[in-house]
């Protein structure tokens, strides 16, 4: 394995686990493009921007991250737990993550997170995300909602 990428993906998880945004978005290209369940895909200054809202507004915030790996010295993946109230319901989630990520020279070229949507679902939005968590509708209509949280915090905040 690279040792400077695997240093780069410690420093960005160790840098989440304190909410360091700015560390974290420096172990990115500045056209990172990033994907997950919620946000789906997102861009540069996006990308980074969301990682800024998350950090900030994050609630009752523990993280871990373990089991970097590698078979080409590009490609990584990464098990990560973040542990948080999700601040729409005020509900305790613990969110399983696997992390793909593509490194070059030390830099983050390409980010995704994987995670049981269901289960993110079920525990962000109770009783409603058991019911209907699991349906492309309620997937569409959070991800909307993401989305114009992301526009509205870059709005404000100039990014």
């Amino acid at each position: 394995m690279s040792d400077i990428n695997i240093q780069t993906i410690e420093k960005f998880y160790t840098a989440f686990q304190q909410k360091d945004f700015a560390t974290m978005n420096s172990c990115y290209t500045d056209e990172i493009p990033f994907n997950d369940p919620v946000f789906g895909l997102l861009y540069g200054n996006e990308t980074k921007a969301m990682w800024q809202m998350l950090c900030t507004n994050a609630k009752d915030f523990s993280l871990q991250f373990s089991h970097i790996q590698t078979d080409d010295n590009e490609y990584y993946t990464c098990q990560w737990v973040a542990s948080y109230i999700f601040s729409k319901t005020q509900r305790r989630v613990v969110n399983q993550c696997k992390a793909y990520m593509r490194l070059k020279d030390g830099v983050i070229i390409e980010h995704s997170d994987a995670f049981n949507y269901y289960k993110w679902c079920r525990q962000a939005y109770g009783l409603l995300g058991l019911v209907f968590g699991w349906s492309g509708y309620m997937h569409k209509k959070i991800s909307f909602g993401a989305r114009k949280q992301l526009r509205k915090y870059m709005e404000k905040h100039g990014l």
